[in-house]
């Protein structure tokens, strides 16, 4: 008789149908996901792991349990003491609008702020994504964690792709052509945090997703972490649109929403030109949305550091960050 595969285990209690499945407990996910990185499972058992979960949709404490999985996978690759102030996650790509939130990192980045960002990019077809951005603006994405450490050292700023972050993850978000559907780790990804950053920020399409990712912060212990439901599912401010946030400061769960910062919609550009990023940063662009995009997304961050608790005073903390960036960065 044929001994059961180890990994068996999390197919089944995933599987058992509608009145014998259940979800995985935080241990339970733990150990699958570092079996899955550790290449212990067999690849029909992955795809059944994977489309299980994206049909049951994931808790709190599997999203939990998967982030740790990652985070202790991704430590023993970096011998660096590397750290940063804030962690910003990219993993969606902008398809109506260009990415403008690439702008409000260097301009945190300007005013003494060390910002890592990571994400992926290529796995849906006619989105723009940050790498894209950065490359257009002269900036390489960190390939190690050295030059991740040179990067922010030098300019308070490093962006490093899954492929380098945590190769596995990336072979199971190149699965997307496969599979037809994203996987989990597109969700709990947002959540990976490497650096151990105060400071954590991501976005969502979905505004269901703000809770789980609520809950699953206050399980890996994050001090302050804030969701907006972002322009495209990244985290980027739509200025026209009300401000839906999830927070997780210091373990308590606040919902809390702002009006739009524009009273009326701006007409959606019928072309997107990458080199206009760097027009704006240097002035040389009037652009209401695109600039109300940066600043919003600014005042968004300012929320998330408690700097200010009000959109007014977030805004005008935005503000004065955009005013203070270096116009000669991209030079």
């Amino acid at each position: 008789m044929k001994i059961e595969h180890e990994f068996a285990q999390y197919v089944r209690i995933l599987g058992k149908g509608r009145k014998g499945t259940r979800s995985l407990t935080y241990d339970e996910a733990l150990n699958a996901m570092t079996m899955i990185l550790n290449g212990q499972c067999e690849d029909v058992q992955l795809g059944a792991f994977m489309m299980l979960l994206r049909v049951k949709e994931e808790s709190a404490e599997e999203l939990a349990g998967f982030t740790q999985a990652a985070k202790n996978y991704i430590a023993k690759t970096n011998p660096t003491d590397l750290k940063a102030d804030i962690d910003w996650s990219s993993y969606a790509g902008k398809r109506r609008h260009l990415p403008w939130y690439v702008l409000a990192n260097l301009t945190l980045a300007d005013n003494g702020y060390r910002v890592f960002m990571h994400g992926a990019d290529g796995h849906t077809e006619g989105r723009i994504y940050t790498r894209a951005a950065l490359l257009e603006l002269g900036i390489k994405p960190a390939t190690d964690w050295k030059m991740a450490e040179q990067q922010l050292d030098d300019t308070n700023f490093s962006f490093m792709g899954m492929e380098s972050l945590c190769p596995p993850l990336q072979d199971i978000i190149d699965l997307r052509s496969t599979f037809g559907l994203r996987s989990p780790v597109h969700s709990f990804a947002r959540l990976l945090n490497p650096l151990d950053c105060k400071f954590v920020t991501q976005g969502v399409f979905h505004p269901g997703y703000g809770p789980s990712h609520q809950h699953s912060a206050k399980l890996l212990g994050y001090p302050r972490l804030s969701i907006l439901k972002g322009e495209g599912g990244e985290c980027e401010c739509n200025p026209d649109a009300i401000f839906k946030m999830h927070h997780c400061f210091d373990g308590e769960l606040i919902e809390e929403e702002w009006p739009p910062i524009f009273p009326k919609r701006h007409v959606k550009p019928k072309t997107l030109e990458l080199s206009d990023l760097k027009k704006l940063w240097k002035g040389e662009l009037e652009n209401e949305y695109a600039k109300g995009a940066v600043i919003g997304t600014l005042a968004y961050t300012a929320r998330l550091m408690g700097l200010a608790t009000d959109q007014q005073a977030c805004l005008e903390q935005g503000k004065t960050w955009w005013e203070n960036r270096n116009l000669t960065r991209l030079d």
